[in-house]
């Protein structure tokens, strides 16, 4: 079973009680709860952790790429938090690490702000999800699990396969080669 990692960074321990107005009322553990069930519908199993330390945070994208590498892993769904805006390290450390990524924000970054209307984390990401609440942890599972598959050269009425078991139909992109 592969895994799938969330990571989840600065003050994201703080939901439920931070801002509600704008991060709402789930705290991180119905976050997870939210990203356990979206991982099995998938087939997949969850590594779900936050960090306030940006090092913790390196080093677990550092993680995610070698596991990727190894086949383990599909990729990361990232809520860098404020680091989003201000972090050249994790942008390296991605950009590094070659692991697949999308960008989450809660809220939408754009309509706040303006200095989290930059973020260095876009750049090296396959993808951003912003502004859907904590709903956007789910559509950023289901985001990566089609990128995954597509990267496999699996595809379904020209989508890639939304699940494991969906397997009547499918085809198998021709070879680059």
């Amino acid at each position: 079973m592969k895994t799938l990692y969330v990571f989840n960074g600065p003050n994201l321990n703080l939901l439920g009680t931070r801002e509600p107005s704008i991060y709402g009322a789930q705290t991180l553990a119905d976050v997870q709860a939210l990203c356990e069930r979206a991982a099995a519908q998938h087939g997949l199993k969850l590594d779900f952790r936050q960090s306030n330390h940006e090092g913790a945070l390196i080093d677990w994208l550092h993680e995610a790429g070698r596991a990727q590498a190894q086949g383990a892993a599909i990729g990361v769904v990232f809520n860098a938090g404020a680091y989003t805006h201000t972090s050249v390290a994790l942008h390296d450390a991605i950009k590094g690490a070659g692991v697949r990524l999308i960008e989450l924000h809660i809220s939408n970054v754009h309509a706040r702000e303006a200095f989290r209307h930059h973020s260095y984390i876009s750049p090296v990401a396959s993808a951003v999800m912003a502004g859907f609440g904590v709903g956007g942890y789910a559509l950023a599972i289901d985001g990566l699990v089609m990128q995954h598959r597509a990267s496999e050269g699996v595809v379904r009425e020209g989508r890639a396969l939304e699940a494991p078991a969906a397997q009547e139909g499918v085809a198998r992109l021709p070879s680059k080669d």
